[in-house]
């Protein structure tokens, strides 16, 4: 993904960004954890209304070959009714308003893996997964270890427990090398979660205007 950007840095330079945009459309497929729990996804073309009670579950989709070298990304995100403050860190009791998933492979394993299932890339050794949240007992900017991904995933934290709208900006690259080091990474799909099972609690939020580039 970094690799062409200091040679085409000079010649893009006078040009303005070009965001992409991601659209919440049928593509997006769910992926629940437990037979008898999951959350509700109202996708809407421009935006997603996430309605979670006592329960949690993923949204994914892939993204297309014309996506894989984004190198930033922005969004809109909404709290109406969300989960007390936990800790992030711990299994089994990190409950989250919204949590979106940015899911790297290398370029090689990207192609052996296009279409892949949301289980299999997250269970994969080469992949790697920048989650940023909305929730928890943090501060904004935390990097925090994952408790179900390993060195393979960090969450950054850029909003703690509590209501209200944000807008964010994310750059991709950055927080990839910080938490991952250098090398080759194509960005193959996204992910949408709400939290609420081990706090037994609801979540009522939406997300809008996911752009990358």
């Amino acid at each position: 993904m970094f690799r062409y950007l200091a040679a085409a840095a000079v010649c893009l330079a006078a040009l303005p960004a070009l965001a992409a945009p991601v659209s919440f459309d049928g593509s997006w497929k769910t992926q629940k954890f437990s037979l008898f729990s999951s959350n509700t996804y109202g996708f809407n073309g421009g935006s997603v209304s996430v309605a979670s009670n006592g329960s949690v579950s993923l949204a994914y989709r892939p993204l297309p070959e014309n996506y894989w070298g984004a190198s930033s990304a922005k969004w809109s995100w909404s709290v109406q009714e969300g989960v007390p403050a936990t800790d992030l860190r711990n299994k089994g009791g990190d409950d989250r308003n919204l949590a979106l998933y940015f899911v790297f492979l290398p370029d090689a394993e990207a192609q052996a893996l296009k279409g892949a299932s949301v289980r299999k890339l997250l269970t994969n050794d080469a992949a790697r997964v920048l989650v940023y949240v909305s929730g928890g007992a943090h501060d904004r900017g935390a990097v925090l270890n994952s408790p179900y991904l390993g060195d393979r995933g960090k969450t950054i934290v850029l909003r703690g427990s509590g209501t209200g709208s944000a807008s964010e900006s994310v750059d991709l690259a950055r927080d990839y090398s910080r938490a991952f080091g250098a090398g080759d990474a194509s960005l193959v799909g996204l992910a949408l979660s709400g939290d609420s099972d081990d706090t037994d609690t609801r979540i009522r939020a939406s997300v809008s205007g996911l752009n990358v580039n």
